[in-house]
């Protein structure tokens, strides 16, 4: 199987072996059935071991994997009738977001994605997901639309981080990223975010304020990337394995904190191994999540969005022993 990682090379040098003595058997005539069956069963003990327990930096690699669903992959399969909006009405369209009109179950979405390249060719025209500012204008005009119109609204994160570039900066990007955030936690409708990739910094944080903040199994989420991290830390980019376990990105890291609600499972190997069942398990929790949403009016939308958020980062202080001020003056002297 194409693109393997270097944490799955046992498992591609044992399915090797099994494939070469299915082939001399067949070629010589030699029942070799209790030899496979052996490692067959070795094979499936090895990637219970392997997929059991993966570490922060194998799930960053994971999140990264060149196959993995892009928010186009999963809104095709997920939701019906899309019809992609383009623009911002204010400067151009940046095709490192996608946003457009779909159905989920009969019942019309906003839907809006990070979207990053398939190929090179892909990712330069993308920007590798990475957006300006006129692709969170053209989120916000989007998300507000849909307010108007009563829609619930559905985003895909995935990105390393908005664009770093000249351009980005002369166009407003701070800003509109701070626009986004602000609008966001204003809306009056359902908002669900879920993180399929790679969630970084505020690129990732500006598309995922929202009611429910989902993330599938593999997916990381940091307010900076490993990468980053590394290179302000150590000064070596490198090094972003030894950041990656350091900083708390994993899903099940970022429930056990409250930063999200919810852990959606991933096929064995990763969503790249089955965009059907990946796109499956995540259109059964939206759905759920929209209809537990659909009862609040539009003031419990924003409170609930406030409450959500304004738990995050809780922390209590140890209490610390009284002390005497004659006995201090006398420790000091």
């Amino acid at each position: 199987m194409a693109g393997e990682l270097p944490f799955e090379m046992p498992l591609v040098e044992m399915r090797k072996k099994i494939a070469e003595l299915k082939q001399f058997g067949e070629e010589k005539g030699i029942d070799f059935s209790d030899e496979i069956a052996r490692l067959e069963e070795r094979y499936r003990v090895l990637e219970e071991e392997i997929y059991t327990d993966i570490s922060a930096s194998q799930k960053m690699h994971l999140a990264r994997h060149h196959g993995r669903p892009t928010s186009l992959d999963l809104i095709g399969l997920i939701f019906t009738d899309f019809i992609e909006l383009h623009g911002d009405r204010l400067y151009g369209d940046d095709l490192a977001v996608v946003g457009g009109i779909g159905k989920l179950n009969g019942v019309p979405v906003t839907v809006i994605g990070q979207q990053r390249g398939k190929d090179t060719k892909e990712n330069i025209l993308r920007f590798f997901g990475s957006a300006h500012p006129e692709g969170f204008r053209k989120a916000i005009r989007l998300m507000k639309q849909a307010e108007k119109f009563g829609r619930p609204i559905v985003t895909f994160v995935d990105t390393k981080g908005a664009y770093p570039g000249n351009t980005a900066e002369e166009r407003g990007q701070s800003e509109a990223i701070a626009s986004s955030l602000y609008e966001m936690s204003q809306l009056g409708v359902p908002v669900i975010c879920i993180i399929i990739g790679e969630g970084g910094s505020g690129g990732a944080l500006a598309m995922a304020v929202g009611n429910r903040v989902l993330m599938l199994e593999h997916a990381i989420y940091s307010a900076i990337s490993p990468n980053g991290a590394a290179s302000i830390l150590w000064k070596d980019a490198s090094k972003a394995e030894q950041a990656a376990e350091a900083m708390k990105i994993t899903a099940a890291d970022l429930l056990e904190m409250e930063v999200i609600e919810e852990i959606v499972p991933e096929p064995r190997g990763g969503a790249h191994r089955d965009y059907e069942s990946t796109a499956a398990a995540l259109k059964d929790v939206i759905w759920r999540h929209l209809q537990e949403l659909s009862s609040l009016d539009f003031a419990e939308l924003k409170e609930d969005r406030y409450r959500k958020f304004r738990k995050i980062g809780e922390f209590s202080e140890a209490q610390q022993e009284a002390v005497n001020p004659e006995e201090e003056v006398q420790n000091v002297e």
